[in-house]
């Protein structure tokens, strides 16, 4: 529960406070620009300096592809 509250201060102090949109649709594209980059580019420090991405694929098994 932590981290989801964490994430959503971090939207919001990150990105919605510091727009005025004019539009539902336009703070829609503009949050998930956002979340994109966070889960992809920013690293983060519970997760060892991994991005969320990279974390993830860590976690999933590996499966051996036949030869």
């Amino acid at each position: 529960m932590f981290f989801v509250e964490r994430l959503w201060k971090s939207v919001k102090y990150e990105r919605v406070y510091l727009h005025a949109y004019d539009s539902v649709n336009e703070a829609r594209k503009s949050i998930m620009q956002y979340l994109d980059w966070y889960n992809r580019s920013r690293p983060h420090s519970k997760l060892g300096k991994k991005t969320p991405g990279e974390a993830y694929v860590m976690m999933l098994p590996t499966v051996e592809q036949a030869a």
